[in-house]
């Protein structure tokens, strides 16, 4: 198994793109976890206290939990990933049983910012999108999928994602094998990514 870590700041189109990567493979090969899903669990916080919490802050990860999952699928084993709900900022009691596969794609904001996980990568792929175009594809999406008010949106995008950005996403591009560039609403060329990912997986 391959293991390729797709991260960037909010907004910048990971999730597009890996879903472009995706599709250039048969369902059988590749799959992919979201750092989304390994938010920790704060049932023992009431949703007030929740809602307060910075969910773009590398602690508000359980990186263990994702090191562990990583290294069952490494060895073979199943894994049951927890389900986030985004509605109540807390898991839920579900969870989806993964199997191995040949490629294992992590996206996510912060995923390389605890070195542990770092390490597990095969390849490293940043997506780097200016703060207007990051800004504007949060805000659509949190009040398309999430429920949110354009003046939640943004003024959690200026209080907490846009410095949260700066401290601790940006400065893990110099980690990256891959940058792609995606300061337009048109997708990047993937075909050198897909190539090597084709290599290294053969």
């Amino acid at each position: 198994m391959i293991t390729i870590g797709v991260y960037g700041g909010t907004g910048s189109g990971k999730t597009t793109i890996v879903a472009q990567i995706v599709s250039e493979f048969p369902t059988s090969e590749i799959q992919v976890i979201s750092q989304d899903s390994y938010y920790k669990d704060n049932s023992h916080l009431s949703f007030e206290e929740r809602c307060a919490l910075n969910f773009d802050h590398p602690d508000a990860i359980d990186f263990e939990l994702l090191c562990q999952h990583i290294s069952d699928l490494k060895n073979g084993k199943t894994i049951a990933q927890p389900v986030y709900s985004f509605k109540t900022h807390n898991r839920t009691e579900e969870t989806v049983a993964v199997s191995p596969k040949k490629i294992l794609i992590i996206e996510g904001i912060l995923i390389l910012n605890y070195p542990k996980l770092r390490s597990m990568f095969d390849l490293k792929v940043y997506v780097d999108a200016n703060s207007d175009m990051r800004m504007e594809r949060r805000v659509s999406r949190d009040i398309t999928e999430r429920g949110r008010t354009p003046e939640e949106v943004l003024s959690r995008y200026l209080k907490t994602l846009k410095p949260m950005h700066q401290q601790f996403i940006e400065p893990m591009k110099v980690h990256a094998d891959v940058i792609l560039e995606n300061h337009q609403n048109s997708p990047p060329e993937l075909s050198q990514l897909i190539d090597k990912i084709k290599s290294l997986s053969s």
